[in-house]
């Protein structure tokens, strides 16, 4: 199976540091966040990686050349004109990811899901009549109201979750006073993807992939699993450093064992 690993973003949030380095090279418990990804994806003998990029591709390209130092085979996949969002980059990098389900990872995110169990999801696909499988987490503090709603290894929408009290019936307009919807969970940024997902959109077109899976659940064609072990969302550098401290003390902690 191949991986496609998201590397093309500006990550805003993220500056000044993305100002001259591109997020997936920011450092967490000593080595880049990409990194943990490719040696993951390599001690589990998913070895045939995707890369694309956009901003700063020409330094991430010569921070991780052909990943033969992590044990991997890379190909890059470099957008034209920018980003395309991330339905547009799936369907660019298209050519290089083949006909079979790929795994799919978010750069900027770290995470402790085996993903070894990748090609056994993606063989299921079919079977299940899905066109993607998505690892789902606990909401996190900074997006209470969540993605989507698991039920029974399918998703749905979360607007299906029981209902709660809206923020205009507490004379509030703010969305982040709501209250977590019960049930609903949060995309982790890591999923198994069929290509049919994307075979309607057209290559070098921007798009995003929330109306692909939106439209997937209408169609009762998108499944996934909750994730509960350790997963970050590195969109600020407060979450960067968090991280890292936490992952030093990880490692200082395993070393003196």
């Amino acid at each position: 199976m191949k991986t496609l690993i998201f590397a093309a973003g500006r990550g805003e949030r993220m500056r000044p540091l993305t100002d001259t380095t591109p997020k997936p090279l920011l450092v967490a418990g000593g080595k880049p966040l990409i990194v943990w990804h490719l040696e993951r994806l390599a001690a589990a003998g998913l070895t045939e990686v995707v890369i694309n990029c956009a901003h700063l591709a020409d330094k991430l390209e010569a921070a991780l050349g052909d990943g033969s130092a992590f044990g991997v085979a890379i190909r890059w996949s470099r957008e034209p004109a920018g980003a395309l969002e991330t339905a547009g980059g799936i369907a660019w990098a298209l050519p290089l990811l083949g006909a079979e389900p790929f795994l799919v990872i978010n750069g900027d995110v770290w995470c402790d899901w085996d993903v070894a169990r990748a090609p056994a999801i993606g063989n299921a696909l079919a079977t299940r009549g899905h066109d993607a499988h998505l690892l789902m987490v606990d909401n996190p503090q900074q997006h209470p109201g969540g993605d989507f709603l698991l039920a029974d290894k399918a998703l749905r929408f979360a607007r299906d979750a029981a209902p709660t009290l809206r923020a205009s019936d507490r004379g509030t307009t703010a969305e982040t006073l709501l209250p977590a919807a019960p049930g609903t969970l949060t995309y982790a940024g890591i999923g198994v993807f069929s290509p049919a997902l994307v075979s309607g959109v057209e290559r070098g077109a921007v798009m995003k992939l929330r109306p692909l899976l939106d439209a997937a659940i209408a169609a009762g064609r998108l499944g996934g699993e909750r994730h509960t072990g350790r997963w970050v969302d590195v969109g600020t550098p407060e979450r960067l450093a968090e991280l890292d401290r936490a992952l030093r003390t990880s490692l200082a902690s395993a070393a003196g064992a």
